[in-house]
């Protein structure tokens, strides 16, 4: 019964696929309810799994973060500061379209992620700054600041993954208390997420593979999403804040950081068999799951 039950969900998957698909899930969760910007994580543990078809590792990871999405959210309902949410929206849209048409055009697509680290990196240095020298210096108000920060949030996570850094040093600019930061960033990403849904279904990188293979690992979402609501509640404001800095520097770097892909040459072709797992849809590009 039970190797029915994982053949039919995880077919072809090997156990240290199955052990990262569980540790990617309790990441997700926590990420999603606790700690925005901890997104990354399972991004790569799932790029690293299943390396030889990244489709289905976004795929993945898409289908998970909405499932996060809806957790956070349920949670977090009366906590978002929308007016936040409604003036970044719409350049987040323009953003993200911008993003689909240039990984369509552009032939590397790693020297875009370099430059987002890059950029990143800059603006966590400014924030750090802005925090040691002029805590007390208000946000820029114009609709133009608004407009950049959604613009380069829809891009970079189409693009990179990386609109969690980007939205967590707008945020944290914001000085919102923990529960209003979370649950700000719970709505924004649910509705950029689920918009991006179709999209993936269309491309078909969401495939029924994907949806067997996370329906069984909901549980963990959930379990790690209670996690980061029990760590909000926790943890000091400051120290939320420092965690929260110190995942953005660390995703931007790894945006610098080259992937295997960029510095191995690519692997003699191979029976359909030993290339992918039985059951799951054949290797494509790798998008960002945002």
């Amino acid at each position: 019964m039970l190797s029915d039950f994982i053949a039919f969900c995880f077919p072809g998957m090997t156990a240290f696929q199955l052990v990262i698909l569980a540790v990617s899930a309790l990441l997700v969760g926590v990420n999603k309810s606790g700690i925005p910007g901890l997104g990354m994580l399972p991004v790569i543990l799932l790029a690293v799994a299943f390396d030889l078809n990244p489709g289905f590792a976004t795929g993945v990871m898409l289908l998970m973060i909405c499932a996060g999405d809806i957790f956070a959210v349920s949670y977090y309902r009366r906590n978002a500061d929308w007016k936040i949410v409604l003036r970044l929206l719409p350049y987040t849209m323009i953003g993200l379209a911008l993003g689909f048409v240039t990984l369509r055009y552009l032939n590397k697509p790693e020297h875009l992620r370099m430059l987002i680290g890059w950029i990143i990196l800059l603006l966590a240095a400014v924030h750090l700054v802005r925090v040691a020298f002029f805590k007390h210096a208000p946000v820029p108000g114009h609709w133009a600041f608004s407009a950049v920060v959604g613009l380069t949030a829809g891009f970079t996570t189409q693009v990179a993954n990386a609109a969690g850094p980007v939205m967590a040093l707008y945020l944290l600019s914001m000085k919102l208390p923990k529960d209003r930061y979370v649950g700000t960033c719970a709505w924004f990403f649910m509705i950029m997420n689920w918009t991006k849904l179709p999209v993936f279904c269309f491309e078909g990188r969401v495939t029924a593979a994907a949806v067997h293979a996370v329906l069984p690992v909901l549980p963990l979402i959930l379990l790690g999403a209670f996690l980061g609501v029990l760590f909000v509640k926790r943890a000091p404001q400051r120290f939320f804040e420092i965690v929260i800095e110190i995942i953005v520097i660390v995703s931007a770097v790894k945006l610098l950081w080259p992937t295997s892909s960029e510095h191995t040459p690519a692997p003699a072709p191979a029976p359909a068999e030993e290339t992918a797992p039985a059951g799951l849809p054949p290797p494509g590009p790798e998008p960002a799951a945002g």
